[in-house]
């Protein structure tokens, strides 16, 4: 691990891949200027993937959603705490560094997306774009995976969800307004602190709080429907911010909101700490407390029902002061069940039918 703090990047180094026997480690020559980021930082590299299906189930039940769509594996926001980190070791990378760096593209996802819709066999269930990674994360400027999605489903009349926390999605806010239109679409944005200096160093390549207020309230004045995840709550560094997380989301047009509580599971744990150390070290201990007293005693929670909201004092905390806060800013209604009746298996119609 080097010593220096890698600034732009969420991940400290390179964790072990428990699938591997070999550990791969940081290589201080792929260090590239950034316009953006005045310090070095690894260069981001894409790798094509033409994977044979494209829709996927989990099997969870406490998810929210029961198909989704990745277009990219792998994440340039560099969140620290991000879930998403540990399914990069299925492909041979690292949880840490490799995450963030080695981009994996899914340049087929279009083409079996059409295919799936074309197929007698299907049935239209709502799609989550993003289950796992940001489908606009900054690969999506050069590759456009996910306004082709969006074209297709407008083109079907298919029901989708989002959730991101990039501006680039306003890029699309015209299929997205045709879409809402037919009450085939809403947007989640992550909404996770309203504090630049938490923000800069936890999710270092990500919009501003106050831009994603902006892209909440130029959806919602396009007709689009949209709600917040303020998630992950993480305990002794966001939990204070619930109710003006709420209040400003709620301000810019939000009717929903939704969290998670933090949970560091696999390789996660040993980079959040590196990370909690060496950006908070004065409450470093404070916060893996709260945030083991949440899931049982421990950093990882992998039980279904408790693993997402936690329990204990200060689950119950988080979960009281998020309940109150939306009721006292968000309306009730939320947001709209989508609409599967609309779906057209055929390709002939027009695309701003």
């Amino acid at each position: 691990m080097a010593d220096a703090y890698k600034k732009g990047r969420g991940a400290q180094f390179n964790p072990h891949n428990r699938f591997q026997s070999r550990q791969t480690e940081f290589d201080p020559e792929q260090d590239v200027p950034d316009d953006d980021f005045p310090e070095p930082r690894i260069r981001t590299q894409f790798i094509e993937d033409f994977p044979k299906q494209i829709i996927s189930r989990p099997e969870s039940p406490d998810i929210g959603f029961s198909a989704s769509i990745n277009p990219y594996l792998g994440c340039e926001h560099g969140c620290i705490y991000c879930y998403a980190r540990n399914s990069h070791e299925y492909w041979g990378f690292s949880a840490g560094l490799d995450f963030e760096s080695k981009i994996l593209v899914k340049k087929n996802a279009p083409e079996l997306l059409e295919k799936a819709f074309q197929s007698k066999k299907y049935r239209p269930e709502v799609i989550h774009l993003s289950g796992n990674t940001d489908c606009y994360q900054p690969a999506e400027r050069e590759f456009g995976l996910t306004r082709r999605i969006l074209e297709i489903c407008l083109q079907h009349r298919h029901p989708i969800s989002i959730l991101t926390k990039n501006a680039l999605v306003l890029r699309d806010v015209d299929l997205l307004r045709q879409l809402a239109d037919q009450n085939l679409a809403f947007v989640l944005i992550s909404l996770t602190t309203l504090n630049e200096d938490l923000r800069l160093v936890m999710e270092p390549r990500t919009a501003t709080a106050r831009r994603r207020l902006q892209i909440i309230e130029t959806l919602t004045k396009a007709g689009v429907p949209v709600g917040v995840m303020t998630a992950p709550i993480i305990p002794g560094l966001n939990d204070h911010e619930i109710p003006k997380l709420i209040e400003a989301a709620g301000g810019s047009g939000a009717i929903w909101a939704g969290y998670t509580v933090v949970r560091l599971n696999g390789a996660i744990g040993p980079l959040f700490e590196d990370w909690l150390r060496k950006t908070f070290p004065d409450r470093a201990d404070k916060v893996l407390s709260q945030i083991r007293e949440c899931h049982g005693g421990s950093l990882e929670d992998s039980r279904f029902g408790t693993r997402m909201a936690g329990e204990g004092r200060f689950a119950e905390q988080i979960r009281q002061l998020h309940r109150i806060a939306c009721r006292k800013y968000l309306p009730e209604a939320g947001l709209p069940e989508l609409d599967t009746s609309r779906f057209r298996r055929g390709n002939q119609l027009n695309l701003f039918d």
